[in-house]
Order: C-alpha cells, then structure tokens, then sequence
C-alpha cells in the first residue's frame, strides 16, 4: 500500500493464545492495534475446543476412576453408575465460560486494542479486505493457528467422525469408540473416555504410541492405559471407513498384511494438526507457505519482514505455550523493534494422561540421534514418601546428563508431573546448579522432594566417593564402616 498513513500501527489476524499476548502487549505499550478473529469469541481453539475442554474432561473421568478405586483407599466400594455425559458437557461449558471472561472484548477495549469479527483477506502486503472495507496497517501478526489434520482414508470424508471440535459436546457418552492416533490428544481422550465407561480402541500406524518421547516411558503409558481395559491395534494402517448402520467400521491392515474389521459407534479421528493458512491471500501477495504453514525467521518474521506470524500456523511447536512465547516475541519485534530471537532449547512439554508425562530439553532418543554422548539418572516415585501416601507410586524421574553431567533433559513420568516439572524449567532456564537444587530445602511430604533427591544422589557420588573417604580417613583418623552387609554392594550410589 502505497504511503506511510496505515491506519493501524499493528494488525493481528487470530485471537488464539498467540495473538491475545500480541494484542495485549502491543496495546498497553501504546501500539494502535487491531484483533480480528473469525469465530464469534475470543479464545482460539486452547479454550473452546482443545486445552480446556480436554482437560475438564481429564479431571471429571479421573475423579470416576478414585470412585472406581475406592477400596484400594480402605474405603467402602462405590458404585459409579453410568455417566450422563450432557452433565459432564455442561460442566465443561461451564469452565469455558469462566474463562472466557479474560478473553473478553471488554478488557482488550480496556487495554487499548480494536476487536472485530470476520474474515480478512489480504488484498496487499499492509491491507485487509473485512466485511467490504479495507483496513491498513504498519505490521500484521498472522495467528489464525491450526486445525484437525484428516487424512485421506477411504470413506472417512463420507462417513461421520469427531474431532476435538465436536467431541467435547456429544450429547450422550458412547458406548464404544475407535480413536485413530496415537499422539498426546488421542492417547489423553482414550484414557478419559475408557475411565468414563466407553470401550476404546486405539489404532496407531507405527508401532508404539507418543512417539516424541523415549520408547520405555511411551511403553509405561500405554502399560496404565491397557490395564485399565484400553485396547491397541499399533503397526496398522487404515484401510477405509464406514458407516454401517448405526454404527462404524474401521478397516486396518497390520504388518503382515492382513485386515480385519473394527466396529464401533463413534470414530475420534486424532491424527495430527494443520495450519489454517487457507483463504487469507497469503499467496497473492507473496508471504512463503511451506509444507501447509507459513515459513518464518527466527525473529518470526515472514517472507515479508513486516508480516509476522506465531503460533500453530507456522507448523512449529503446536503448544499453547509456544505460542504465548512466541506472541512475547513478535511484540519486541514488531513493536520494541529489537532483533529478539526464538530458542526453543528448554522448550516444555506434557501429556495429561495419568500419570503424566512431561519433558524438557534433551530424552535418551534425542540425545542419540543428535550423537551425543549421555547418561542417564532415575529416581522412582515409590521411594517418594507422598507419592506412596497418595496411591500413587507408579512412574519415576528420568534425567539425562552430557559428557561433563551436566543436565540436559528431564523427563517425569507421574502424578502431577507437569507441575513438577515447572522446577526443572525454571532450573534448567536459569542455569541453576545441581548442588543449588540438592541443597533447596522442600516441604516434607511433597511430590517435589523427588527432584531434590534426584539431584541429591549425583551430587552425593561425588561427595561421597571412595577418594573423599580416604582423604577424611587420612586427615581426620576415621575408622570406617561399622555394618558391612554381606554378598550386597555397599555403593550408596547408582545412577538407575
């Protein structure tokens, strides 16, 4: 567009969790911004239909299977019943209101940003056609974010199927579902819907699930999730899908190359995200899409360096709190113009089955393939005092340290691993060291006091080893051990 008189310093396209922490930023800096979304409310897919929704969800079929579990708590057996599944939707309507509150229009018209609803469509590099007039400005924020990737199976585009779009709204609970994927969102909804008293079927084409994390902590998932009466069908391919009456079928092929028919009422189709990149002009006026997403710098900068873009759409790091990151990012960009970078190195992440499993930085798979040399250190959660006072002592612990041990990963397999992890993020950010960690001083009894004893038993090597010993031997006149423990090695240390 031709001259320097936009009419907005900063238009943002998308009011997901990428563009709000733009729009709220770039508004209160002084920044006359604009926030455009499509849908009818603010949010993005996180509140409406994924972060939210599932989590809700998560809880309430958590709490059916303690009910389940009762005894096990020295408490009379209770009968759950069956699950109203619109109860458990209004309840998850219910949290989503709640938060939506923050998401307002008002309170970003409080902050200083323009909200309005359509569908723009860029007609050049600095201007918007929305609802029949054209809007300009200094710098755009693409944001739109991503949604369900379908591939294209055999019958699925005729026949009806969920996504985290609709599944979270169904008016009855299902009595059998064949959840196709194997990745965080299929493996979560599979557990929550099993616990609620759906028969669940998992069908994944490799040959194991969540395939991101290392092979023995997938393994122990998949472990809770069959023991609870999940069934997997890995290394099958899809063949087609079908209506058959009231039902659905769901023809796979295994490895050997034989196929068999699975039946049931509902399909989730979980396989994966794209960005919703369509319909915008991005094309026309130049902005490089690559693979489906839109191609951005590491100051998140298109091909076009006053059109930024954040979030799911740029096919990255399809969390919502990558996209918050990356939405701090573009504002010192596009506002601040300071050449701010992204580095993604402790970068979190977590599934929210139960338990959990959370990870940053470098696991056993990414350190072998990066060629590293490593070492591994565990620590159970059934040598955790709460852990075994909750019933929860399943899980452990994995950290993964580099030539000169030095932590370059941890993963938490547990309950509320998540949580505990946020220690290992604020460490690990801050080059915390671990005799800093060891020597913290946790309440007794807590979750977290499995991290400190982590990082207590490498620190404890060094200081307990043979050499120390000898030296205090040497200059202090000590005798030694008193108890020797025949046939067993007396190294207090092990590092699994």
């Amino acid at each position: 567009m031709a001259g320097k008189n936009y009419d907005f310093d900063l238009g943002i396209i998308g009011a997901g969790a990428a563009g709000l922490t733009v729009a709220a930023g770039a508004a209160q800096l002084g920044a006359k911004t604009l926030l455009v979304e499509k849908e009818p409310r603010l949010g993005g897919d996180c509140l409406h239909h994924g972060c939210v929704p599932s989590k809700t969800l998560i809880k309430t079929a958590r709490v059916r299977h303690l009910l389940r579990r009762s005894e096990a708590f020295g408490l009379p057996p209770v009968d759950a019943g069956p699950v109203d599944f619109s109860r458990v939707a209004d309840r998850i309507r219910q949290v989503i209101s709640t938060i939506q509150a923050h998401d307002s229009v008002e309170r970003f018209c409080g902050l200083g940003a323009r909200v309005e609803f359509g569908t723009p469509v860029f007609t050049d590099e600095h201007a918007v056609r929305l609802d029949g007039r054209t809007v300009s400005a200094r710098n755009w924020v693409l944001a739109t974010g991503s949604s369900p990737s379908v591939p294209p199976v055999k019958g699925l585009d005729r026949t009806e199927y969920l996504t985290n779009k609709n599944l979270f709204s169904l008016p009855r609970l299902p009595g059998s579902m064949i959840v196709l994927g194997g990745g965080p969102i299929a493996i979560e909804m599979a557990q929550a819907f099993n616990r609620l008293g759906t028969e669940v079927t998992v069908v994944q084409r490799s040959g194991r699930v969540l395939s991101r994390e290392d092979p023995d902590m997938a393994d122990e998932v998949m472990a809770v999730l069959a023991g609870e009466g999940v069934r997997f069908r890995l290394g099958a391919s899809l063949v087609e899908v079908r209506e058959a009456g009231s039902m659905k079928e769901v023809v796979v092929r295994d490895s050997d190359g034989r196929e068999s028919v699975l039946r049931a009422e509902q399909v989730l189709a979980a396989l994966g995200r794209r960005a919703n990149t369509a319909g915008l002009g991005l094309e026309e006026i130049g902005v490089e899409v690559e693979k489906g997403a839109v191609k951005v710098d590491n100051r998140l900068r298109t091909s076009h360096k006053h059109i930024f873009a954040a979030g799911d759409v740029t096919g990255a790091y399809q969390f919502t709190h990558a996209a918050g990151y990356e939405g701090g990012i573009v504002v010192a960009n596009a506002v601040f113009r300071l050449p701010r970078r992204t580095d993604y190195k402790w970068l979190p992440w977590c599934t929210y089955t139960d338990p959990e499993l959370a990870s940053i930085g470098f696991n056993e798979t990414r350190a072998r393939e990066a060629g590293l040399e490593y070492s591994v250190w565990e620590e159970a959660f059934r040598d955790n005092d709460r852990g075994l006072t909750e019933g929860e002592a399943g899980g452990r612990v994995k950290m993964t340290l580099d030539a000169r041990e030095k932590p370059i990963g941890v993963q938490i397999l547990g309950l509320h691993a998540g949580d505990l992890l946020t220690e290992w993020v604020a460490a690990l950010n801050g080059g915390l060291r671990l005799a800093t960690l060891a020597a913290a001083v946790h309440p007794y009894p807590t979750l977290g006091e499995i991290n400190k004893r982590l990082a207590g038993r490498l620190i404890s090597k060094k200081i307990f080893s043979d050499r120390v010993r000898k030296g205090l031997k040497l200059f202090f006149h000590l005798k030694g051990r008193a108890c020797e423990l025949p046939g067993r090695d007396q190294s207090p240390n092990s590092n699994r």
